[in-house]
């Protein structure tokens, strides 16, 4: 909205054309989404509160989390409240990818609030079914990937490229490509949604990822830098890092609250919509495999859950009792378990993300 206004001024005013560049609208992105979430947080939180939207703990989980027990939990409302603001202001809003973007947070949000909804309505951490959960997310990731598919400009929109390796890609097709696109979007919603057991676990490698996919963004929505880099060239695709600049200063204003020991938690509703929008710009920046690379914290503590829940049903039905692989899945909890303390798993896995995420920038380079 913003950027329109400035735009209509810059037909009398030369000086407004500064508005159109994209570092700047960048910059201004997250410095918009911070304030918000600084100066509305604590009200925010107030009110969570005031409604008992307080937080249930797995019964089987770590002891030391009891005491968590009531914590105002859909903090992830906050989160996209200042997303939403902040790219509505300063994006481009003919762009595609925008309103795409925006679309997925909504419709993933959405399924967050009604699995929170459920856990503090039923009063135990279950919420919704899991098979409706993941019902929902399938159809939004299908609807995702047939409409990229469908509006590709080129092959090298709906091709694998492949990190590292100059000129190697793989043609998907339409079923190819669909099939990746729910995996990215859909697993990576769930991860998040995992690791999302600590307090600021989640957010700052999510902040870490979603800023390095804006770099790609930027990048490959820009003819001459995609030429130089050799990576796909995708037309509008560079408005993507106005939104991706709204999440990083929306998730650093959250994480003012959700540092140990958390205020606040993000809960479902933002877990959910913040993976889902990483998957989605990862894709259509073609860089999903330098999106499981740099998410590798996200992606272990998803294996942890599936090998854990596997490894138990089979020797249960092998030996009649169940054995774990795992003190306790997801990973970080197995960390707790040996003796780590709260903030040095988060802070170790914060590192370990940082790392990886710039292995991944490395591949613009490394090919």
């Amino acid at each position: 909205m913003l950027y329109e206004f400035f735009k209509w001024l810059s037909n009398d005013y030369s000086m407004m054309n500064v508005f159109s560049y994209l570092s700047l609208r960048a910059v201004l992105s997250v410095i918009t989404a911070l304030l918000i979430s600084f100066i509305f947080g604590g009200w925010y939180i107030k009110k969570l509160g005031e409604y008992s939207f307080g937080q249930y703990v797995r019964a089987n989980g770590p002891t030391t989390h009891i005491e968590k027990m009531g914590t105002p939990t859909m903090g992830g409302g906050l989160i996209l409240i200042s997303i939403l603001i902040s790219t509505l202001l300063w994006a481009d809003l003919s762009n595609k990818y925008i309103w795409l973007i925006i679309f997925v947070t909504t419709a993933f949000g959405m399924i967050g609030l009604v699995d929170d909804l459920s856990k503090i309505r039923q009063k135990n951490s279950d919420g919704m079914p899991a098979l409706t959960k993941y019902f929902l997310q399938s159809i939004i990731a299908i609807s995702i990937a047939i409409y990229l598919f469908l509006n590709a400009s080129s092959i090298q929109e709906t091709s694998l490229l492949i990190p590292f390796f100059k000129d190697l890609t793989i043609p998907l097709g339409f079923f190819g490509f669909t099939i990746l696109t729910y995996l990215v979007v859909v697993g990576s919603s769930n991860a998040v949604n995992l690791t999302d057991g600590l307090d600021g676990l989640a957010i700052m490698p999510a902040v870490m990822i979603i800023s390095a996919l804006g770099g790609f963004a930027y990048l490959g929505g820009n003819i001459i830098f995609s030429d130089y880099l050799d990576i796909p060239y995708i037309n509008g695709a560079g408005e993507l890092v106005i939104y991706s600049a709204a999440l990083a200063g929306a998730g650093l204003g959250f994480l003012w609250f959700n540092a140990y020991p958390a205020e606040v938690f993000m809960g479902d509703l933002g877990s959910l919509s913040i993976g889902a929008a990483m998957g989605t710009i990862a894709v259509i920046v073609r860089q999903e495999l330098v999106l499981l690379i740099m998410a590798g914290v996200f992606v272990v503590e998803t294996i942890s859950v599936m090998l854990q829940v596997s490894y138990f049903r089979y020797t249960k039905k092998k030996y009649g009792k169940g054995r774990r692989i795992f003190m306790m899945a997801p990973l970080h909890h197995h960390f707790e378990k040996k003796g780590w303390k709260e903030t040095q798993v988060v802070v170790r896995f914060w590192i370990i993300t940082m790392m990886l995420v710039l292995i991944g920038l490395a591949s613009l380079k490394i090919r």
